[in-house]
């Protein structure tokens, strides 16, 4: 394919201006007199298969044929013409002389197998005149030039104009449409291999711009303002550099019959803004949507319109406060301490006040440690208040200048004593909230200032200095540090400050501000929140002038107008004023309130969107099944790929036996599972044990799709290896190393990291240190993995240890199975009952009652496997008691002062027993025989029940069913360390378990009727079930979980199972436990 370009007019142009069409085809995107001789009009050019600009074109022209089949173009050549004049005087009808406009604007060609569509891209403020010479306005439309009839008779073939000879339709080129979007031209242009018909797109309607609509709203006006629609938006794909294509594109300096080409050089350093589609695209700048672009004697730059303010790039409306929201990272050194506090993405929100200049700033999550000595470090949220101050007559604040895009450092030298801090902070532009976004990092040192001490910041002034792309400034701050004593200390830093950003060169609305302002900053305030750990800054801020000048005494620049928050303040003669509500609000100005546009206009998010109203603006979101095409703005529906594995239209075996993979299209394989063979369509168990592969003292059992090995009785294992001695790993052994051995049986020193294993006996990947609150990964060797640590409430992602295993079960090393005589213990009343457990399964038929305890009403149970006692609480006596299983007598350990003891768990290792009290609300621990009793916590509790113990690693766990605020806790077994696990989404946690080798604890919650599970170390949370009536006991074995129900009242289905949905088994004691009902 051969494709010749003109870069200007072809030759011979006295016969082709004002005289179409030309006896050869042509495409005329704009054709005219048009000069690119001057070194800055240009055009460019590029053929492109890229997915983007496929997927672009292809929204524009199935925009424009909305009842046509869905196209998606193959191939695209793309041609720009940019900022190009014309080569004569345009005539401006008016006598003057020319101004220097130009035009630019593009067509794509995008083609399919059989036929080729044209885009024609006409920007409304990139397109400045339309005619060339005195007399000849330029031409848009398609010619098939002369047919060939008969070897010697000639034809002029079809032509198809776009434009007539009118300046006014040209001009309408960027006002209308025949696609549904401004300025944006599609025809269907012919059909291989014949041009047989020019084909225009079917959508001339323009509809409403969700992203601009807003309704403006004065005393004497109430009608919405609809301001105009933006243009196609094609940055990233039609904005590139077009480079000469693969095929031979030539330019053409006279006609085409006798072609004497000109290749254009591929040069690969073509250094200019290629046109982005996109009314706000000047200047190398993207304008906001609320923004123009303006033209300057020396260039374009963006402006922001009417009733907004800013630099143009970035636009919000007058009068409405401004939210900022960020992230403040860093290290802070305090005082004399050896050791810096870290900061990792703390949370920094700001409310501004525009129409009066205050501003506030909160920090969170800030330890009293450094919260009360960065009280003076006011300039963290000063540069916000610098950002939007109260303007005076003829000065900008920082956003009216520069934007919401820009760097700041800030270094801090405090007197006396010389302490550096430097504040960095990036600010990121406006997000899809209208928020702006900042990130700040601090680093350095400050002196410290006491805890409990409050600062009182003296008002200051800061001397801005501005040039291009760069401001400075710098001041001294006094402050006073007020002591809890009520003596003072009075103390100043030094303060200076850099700003960078990318300005427009060409503005000279900036340029003509005062390169000297100053900002007046009062009414300090700050204060360090010890319950909130809050960090919060409020100041009011006036930009004006460096002299001072005359006081403005009208209320509009002092601030004291009474307007609405949501309001402008507009000033008039002497000390009158008008207060305005802001666009997007309506009222007097003294009382705002915002407009529901999704009301209002019930369709201005077109078909397929939802409309959400938000204060002054609302958003549109596209429905499920539909996303934002390209230009933003229209849903259009996801097209997915048929996955015939997702919807399940394959030929695959079951899932139990085979896998079936998507390829893409409408391709898959077929698989057979691990431990099945077969072509994936028919997959058939593989018997493992005919090839035994478990240990000599194990016996193999095969299951579909794998097998099981079972130590014998009296041995233990993992099947594959089976001995009369365990076996411990690296981890364990680690692990009991740590804890060590005391009086009482094992325990962590306190304050000392206690490694956590899996259920294979390995290193979880994600170690936790208790009593620091740090949490960091691990390799399986237990090293930690270089910058994973985190701080408090955070957890890091760690990867897992998984590696290839051979087909065969995976149970814990620690397991071996179920020896007989193993039961589930439960209380009923003034009796305590058992089941026999065969395996994992209850012998319902064969429940019996242990210990009969008339008059007693026995809430928890624990049993120690060490002397095969059962404890019990009972509240009628109220008393702790214990009894032999066998038929000992029952014998109180504990009868004094208890009120409602219901909770009971015992520590085998430690030989002690612990129990909650509901009324007394407090938790306890003695040793077994009632000696050595003492309380461990008695705060902040209200209704504790159920608790059990974890003797390996030295916790305790409890639950809190406080109606107003359930919660579960734990703590070491010395009361230390305490902190809440759960608090959200409970409603009476009663029972609770904690399996050792899965780390779960897990709950039964008879207010949500739900079981879920967590790990207590690094807060994964889960649900097992839903839909149980009352659980009120829980216990496991490893495999299953085993609840009681007050709502059932059948001898021996008391006890619910329900499958922990893990292959996996433990042996704590001979005998799991159960809370009474």
């Amino acid at each position: 394919m051969c494709i010749y370009l003109s870069f200007n007019l072809i030759s011979g142009e006295s016969e082709y201006l004002g005289n179409m069409p030309a006896g050869f085809g042509m495409i005329a995107a704009l054709q005219g007199d048009l000069d690119t001789s001057d070194g800055v009009g240009k055009v460019f050019f590029r053929q492109d298969s890229s997915p983007a600009l496929l997927r672009q074109a292809a929204d524009h022209i199935n925009r424009a044929f909305p009842e046509d089949d869905v196209v998606n173009p193959i191939s695209a050549v793309v041609v720009t013409w940019v900022d190009v004049a014309s080569h004569r005087a345009e005539s401006r009808g008016d006598g003057l002389e020319p101004t220097g406009r130009r035009n630019t604007f593009q067509l794509v060609i995008a083609s399919l197998e059989t036929k080729s569509y044209a885009i024609l891209l006409y920007p409304r403020e990139a397109m400045q005149f339309q005619s060339t010479g005195s007399s000849y306005t330029m031409h848009a439309g398609f010619s098939k030039g002369q047919k060939t009839y008969l070897v010697l008779y000639k034809k002029q073939g079809p032509y198809y104009r776009i434009t007539d000879d009118s300046e006014a339709s040209v001009k309408n080129l960027a006002e209308q449409t025949n696609s549904g979007k401004r300025g944006v031209w599609v025809y269907e242009i012919g059909t291989f291999p014949y041009f047989t018909d020019v084909a225009p797109g079917e959508v001339p309607d323009l509809p409403l711009d969700s992203h601009q609509y807003q309704s403006t709203r004065k005393p004497s006006h109430q009608h919405p303002v609809y301001p105009d629609v933006q243009q196609e938006n094609l940055d990233g794909v039609y904005d590139r550099p077009e480079h000469p294509p693969p095929f031979q594109v030539q330019t053409v300096q006279y006609r085409p019959e006798r072609p004497a080409v000109v290749e254009i050089e591929n040069e690969d350093n073509i250094e200019v803004n290629v046109f982005t589609y996109n009314s706000g695209e000047c200047g190398g700048q993207k304008c906001s949507k609320f923004g123009e672009c303006s033209n300057y004697p020396s260039g374009r730059c963006c402006q922001c319109k009417p009733g907004y303010y800013g630099n143009g790039v970035q636009c919000v409306p007058d009068g409405i406060p401004q939210r900022m929201n960020g992230k403040v990272s860093g290290r802070v050194s305090v005082g004399n301490s050896p050791v810096p506090v870290d900061f990792a993405s703390n949370d920094l929100h700001s409310y501004v006040v525009v129409n009066d200049g205050r501003a506030y700033v909160a920090i969170s999550a800030i330890p009293a440690i450094v919260g009360f000595s960065l009280q003076p470090l006011s300039s963290v949220g000063g540069i916000i208040g610098w950002t939007f101050a109260l303007q005076q007559p003829g000065f900008k604040n920082g956003f009216s200048i520069i934007g919401g895009v820009f760097r700041r450092q800030a270094d801090v030298t405090f007197q006396p004593g010389g302490e550096r801090m430097t504040i960095s902070q990036e600010f990121k532009g406006i997000d899809e909230h209208d928020h702006l976004m900042v990130d700040t990092k601090l680093e350095g040192k400050i002196p410290e200032v006491p805890q409990g001490a409050t600062v009182q910041i003296d008002p200051y002034t800061e001397i801005y200095q501005y040039s291009t792309n760069l401001i400075t400034a710098s001041s001294t701050r006094e402050y006073v540090i007020n002591l809890q004593d009520r003596s003072t200390q009075s103390r100043s830093y030094k303060f200076r400050e850099t700003i960078t950003f990318q300005g427009c060169q060409h503005d000279e609305v900036v340029s003509a501000l005062p390169s000297t302002q100053m900002l007046n900053v009062d009414q300090v305030f700050v204060m360090y929140d010890t319950g909130e750990q809050l960090l919060r800054y409020a100041m009011s801020n006036k930009i004006g002038d460096v002299n001072g000048g005359q006081t403005e005494e009208n209320a509009c620049f002092t601030g004291r107008h009474g307007c609405d928050t949501n309001a402008v303040c507009r000033p008039g003669q002497g000390n009158q004023f008008t207060c305005e509500c802001a666009a997007g609000f309506t009222g007097d100005g003294r009382a705002c309130y915002d407009i529901d546009e999704c009301r209002d206009a019930p369709q201005i998010c077109g078909p397929n969107a939802v409309c959400n109203n938000q204060p002054g603006t609302f958003r549109c979101e596209c429905q499920d099944g539909f996303q934002f095409a390209s230009d933003g703005q229209t849903c259009v529906e996801v097209q997915r790929p048929v996955d015939p594995c997702r919807i399940g239209t394959h030929d695959c075996d079951v899932p139990e036996r085979a896998r079936c993979s998507y390829t893409g299209g409408s391709s898959y394989i077929c698989t057979c599972l691990p431990g099945f063979m077969g072509d994936g369509r028919s997959c058939q168990d593989i018997d493992e044990c005919q090839v035994n592969q478990c240990h000599e003292n194990a016996v193999c059992f095969n299951t579909p799709g794998s097998f099981t090995c079972q130590c014998n009785p009296g041995f233990y294992g993992d099947g594959f290896h089976c001995s009369t001695e365990y076996e411990k790993t690296r981890c364990q052994l680690h692990r009991d190393s740590v804890l060590g051995a005391g009086p009482r049986g094992p325990r962590p020193v306190s304050g000392q990291y206690v490694p956590t294993c899996d259920s294979q006996g390995e290193y979880d990947p994600m170690q936790c240190h208790a009593s620091a609150g740090q949490c960091w990964c691990v390799n399986r060797d237990g090293l930690e993995i270089s910058g994973t640590r985190t701080g408090p409430g955070r957890f890091p992602e760690c990867p897992g240890h998984d590696v290839p295993r051979p087909i065969g079960p995976t149970p814990d090393p620690n397991v071996s199975p179920l020896p007989p005589g193993s039961h589930i213990l439960f209380a009923q009343s003034g009796k305590i009952e058992y089941i026999p457990l065969e395996g994992h399964n209850l012998k319902k038929n064969e429940a019996k009652t242990a210990l009969h305890l008339p008059e007693k009403v026995v809430i928890g149970i624990a049993f120690d496997c060490v002397e095969k006692m059962v404890y019990w609480t009972d509240i009628s006596t109220p008393a702790i008691s214990k009894a032999g299983l066998q038929g000992g007598v029952p014998v109180h350990i504990i009868k004094l002062d208890l009120s409602s003891p219901e909770g009971i768990a015992i520590d085998h290792l430690g030989r002690n027993v612990f129990w909650t009290d509901s009324i007394k609300d407090r938790i306890e621990v003695s040793s077994l025989d009632g000696s050595q009793r003492h309380v461990l916590i008695n705060t902040d509790l209200v209704n504790p029940r159920a608790i059990i113990t974890d003797p390996t690693n030295g916790y305790i766990y409890w639950a809190d069913w406080n109606r107003d605020a359930p919660k579960i806790e734990m703590a070491y077994m010395d009361g230390t360390n305490r902190r809440v696990l759960a608090k959200d989404d409970l409603g009476l946690p009663n029972g609770l378990t904690y399996d050792p080798q899965t780390s779960l604890l897990c709950w039964a919650d008879a207010g949500t009727h739900k079981v879920e599970c967590m790990n207590p170390q690094q807060g994964s949370r889960r649900q097992l079930m839903e839909g149980i009536q009352y659980p009120f006991g829980l216990t496991t074995d490893g495999k299953n979980l085993y609840y009681t129900d007050w709502m059932r009242r059948k001898t021996g289905d008391e006890v619910r199972k329900m499958s922990l949905f893990l292959d996996l088994r433990t042996c704590v004691s001979d005998v799991s436990y159960r809370y009474g009902d």
